[in-house]
């Protein structure tokens, strides 16, 4: 089995500003665990655990998917849940163009018996995830509010093998389509 995903890259310059976006959360009393600057993405879609049988036909109907580039862009970090935060995130503004890959990869994988996704595409990039949460976390991000957080041009998706370590989750691309 292969635990995968399916996401955009961005670049190593946005990566970098959001790198400095978490050294601003360091100082709040909130305990994160930081995502890793180098693999700082925007999941498309979460697959689980895939049968290493069914790769070859994930990966045709992964390469069905058509776009043309893309820019996106950071809008702002803010939590997933104001009330109950789990994640830190970068809020991304593409234009509707994630969503319409999103659509497409779901109309792709149903046929390979891939369950639709019941929430919404909400396009981000988790820079950190709430292990305990802190009412200054709240004054980190507002500090943060103005600070740009980069932009890139999306130019295919990437099929992501996942394994978890110790040391945080470590990523091997297995397909790209480039666009």
């Amino acid at each position: 089995m292969v635990r995968a995903f399916l996401a955009f890259e961005l670049s190593p310059e946005m990566r970098q500003q959001l790198a400095g976006t978490q050294a601003v959360l360091h100082g709040c009393h909130a305990r994160l665990t930081f995502v890793d600057p180098a693999i700082i993405h925007i999941t498309v879609k979460f697959l689980g655990e895939v049968d290493e049988k069914k790769m070859p036909q994930l990966i045709a109907a992964i390469r069905t998917v058509k776009s043309a580039p893309f820019p996106v862009a950071g809008r702002r970090i803010e939590v997933n849940n104001p009330k109950n935060p789990h994640t830190v995130w970068c809020a991304i503004e593409d234009g509707g163009k994630g969503w319409e890959v999103f659509s497409a990869v779901e109309a792709a994988l149903a046929p390979l018996g891939f369950p639709r996704e019941t929430r919404s595409f909400t396009p981000h990039a988790t820079i950190a995830r709430v292990r305990e949460s802190d009412p200054l976390l709240f004054r980190c991000l507002d500090e943060l509010k103005n600070v740009p957080c980069g932009s890139c041009t999306i130019a295919g998706l990437k099929l992501k093998k996942s394994t978890l370590t110790a040391r945080g989750p470590v990523y091997e691309d297995l397909c790209e389509v480039a666009w």
